[in-house]
C-alpha cells in the first residue's frame, strides 16, 4: 500500500481552486488520498487575495477548514527570508519553504515553481516541488 502523500500548497493553488472547478488546483484540493498543509502566513496571504478577488469568505473558510491542515510559523517574515533565502528566487516565498519543512511534507505544490530553487529543495530538504497538474500526473502513476 502506498503511503499517503503529504503536500504543502502555496496560496496560489488555494485561490485557483476557488476560482475554477475545472482546473488542476480544484482537483488537487478535492483529492481524498492526500494530506494538505498550509501555514498561518500562507493562510493570511490567501485570505487577503480572496478578499481582493471577491471570493465569498464562507467559501474560502469552508475549503480551508475541511481540507487543509495548518502549521504555525513562529518566525517573522523577515526572519524567514534570511533563514530560507538559499531556497527561493523570490524572497517573498521563503515562508512557503519554511511551512513545507515544518509540516514535514513530501511535496510543495505551486503554480510559481520558477520562484523556488527546486533542485536544492529536493537535495537538501527531500521535498519535491511540482505544479498542481504535475502532481496529479504523479498521483495517477501510483
Amino acid at each position: 500500500m502506498t503511503p499517503t502523500p503529504t503536500v504543502f500548497v502555496d496560496s496560489d493553488v488555494i485561490i485557483s481552486s476557488l476560482l475554477s472547478q475545472a482546473g488542476a488546483a480544484y482537483l488537487l484540493l478535492h483529492q481524498k488520498n492526500i494530506k494538505l498543509f498550509i501555514s498561518n502566513l500562507s493562510l493570511r496571504e490567501s485570505g487577503m487575495v480572496a478578499d481582493k478577488l471577491n471570493i465569498p469568505k464562507d467559501k474560502f473558510d469552508n475549503l480551508v477548514q475541511k481540507r487543509v491542515h495548518m502549521v504555525k510559523l513562529k518566525e517573522t517574515p523577515k526572519e524567514l527570508k534570511i533563514k530560507y533565502k538559499n531556497y527561493v528566487l523570490d524572497l517573498n516565498d521563503a515562508h512557503i519553504v519554511a511551512g513545507s519543512i515544518l509540516a514535514k511534507v513530501n511535496f510543495l505544490i505551486s503554480y510559481n515553481i520558477r520562484d523556488f530553487k527546486v533542485d536544492k529543495i529536493k537535495t537538501d530538504l527531500g521535498i519535491i516541488c511540482l505544479t498542481p497538474g504535475e502532481f496529479l500526473q504523479y498521483l495517477r502513476s501510483l
